[in-house]
């Protein structure tokens, strides 16, 4: 089973618990603050290292984020999936514990990547057109942002394919999901 499924299994548990917990059930809350947490400590722990701060902030953050979640728990619409809202909210509260170190904020496409996928069980159509506008972007931009978004390949492993440093293929992704944004608006006007 893929990494991508598994995450996706576990963010359907973590959304189901969520749900009972909006429901009432103080046992199924303690569950997924539990399972949140674990999931959360590892993503805000990989945050600081790429940011090059020290790690001794990361529980820190964590309770910021437990806190913010359990403030904000009742903004989460639970026919929507639960991991983009509760890494929305992990995200912000990592940036602004790195601002206040003073550091500036660079937040790597890896740490982003897994929102950047097409969904699974996106219609046939919906695939049709991402593919569309994909094929629109120059051949580089087109290589990269298919390997990557598409076909869930790393960064890495597309640097190696194409003969590419990974920044180049970072940079690269870069362009192409904005070209692709642009290419998106501009098939929305016509």
């Amino acid at each position: 089973m893929g990494r991508f499924v598994v995450q996706t299994l576990r963010e359907e548990e973590w959304a189901e618990q969520m749900r009972a917990a909006l429901a009432g059930d103080d046992a199924a809350y303690r569950a997924v603050l539990h399972a949140l947490s674990q999931s959360l400590r590892s993503a805000i722990r990989r945050g600081f290292a790429h940011a090059g701060a020290p790690l001794n902030d990361v529980e820190d953050v964590l309770q910021e984020t437990l806190l913010a979640l359990h403030l904000k728990r009742n903004t989460w619409d639970p026919e929507q999936p639960l991991g983009p809202w509760v890494r929305a909210i992990a995200r912000h509260k990592l940036i602004d514990a790195l601002r206040r170190r003073g550091r500036r904020i660079q937040v790597p496409i890896d740490a982003i990547i897994g929102t950047l996928a097409v969904e699974e069980d996106s219609s046939e159509l919906d695939r049709q057109d991402a593919q569309r506008l994909v094929n629109g972007l120059p051949s580089r931009q087109r290589d990269v942002v298919q390997a990557i978004s598409i076909d869930g390949q790393s960064i890495k492993e597309v640097a190696e394919r194409l003969q590419m440093k990974e920044v180049a293929v970072r940079v690269t992704l870069h362009r192409g999901l904005k070209a692709l944004g642009a290419l998106h608006r501009e098939d929305d006007r016509t």
